[in-house]
């Protein structure tokens, strides 16, 4: 693959990188939130496809993931682990309480406001250092499970439900 690079091009850098990847986070934020606008409450209530999950259990999920980042990142206590039980290792199914789609957006938008400011703290050296749930003895022999991997990771993994979520949008 060839591209055309101009003397006014931009050096490839590890800030450089970074910025791609922190801001590709914030672009999925950014449609998912653009979504939930668009998505009524009886809408978010459906399933995504018959037998799958609703709209609201994905908001759960995903706001759960999220807030295991801080963990991963090494950027403080999460604000919501309860959330992991119903949205992570159970079922939508599992006949727990979940709560209400109000607080599920109230969290979602706390959970981002909190890691984006969090982030952007950090020192670009700070990405490139082992996430929380990597021993020291198969980071140094894998290096790229790294703090930086962990937010790809994730966006990827967003990007993917949000595509679910698009199902729920009446056309």
């Amino acid at each position: 693959m060839s591209t055309n690079i101009t003397e006014t091009s931009i050096q490839p850098s590890t800030e450089l990188f970074i910025k791609m990847v922190v801001c590709n986070w914030e672009l999925q934020n950014s449609r998912l939130n653009g979504l939930l606008d668009k998505l009524t409450d009886e809408a978010l209530a459906a399933e995504t496809a018959p037998g799958r999950n609703s709209g609201i259990y994905l908001l759960g999920h995903l706001t759960a993931v999220s807030d295991g980042m801080f963990t991963f990142l090494g950027l403080g206590e999460r604000l919501y682990p309860q959330l992991d039980q119903i949205f992570v290792k159970s079922p939508e199914n599992s006949g727990l309480e979940k709560p209400s789609l109000a607080e599920l957006k109230q969290y979602w938008a706390k959970v981002n406001d909190v890691l984006t400011e969090r982030m952007n703290a950090m020192q670009p050296e700070d990405w490139f250092k082992p996430h929380s749930a990597i021993a020291a003895d198969d980071f140094a022999k894998e290096p790229h499970r790294n703090r930086l991997n962990i937010l790809i990771n994730r966006t990827i993994h967003q990007g993917y439900h949000i595509g679910q979520l698009v199902y729920l949008l009446k056309k």
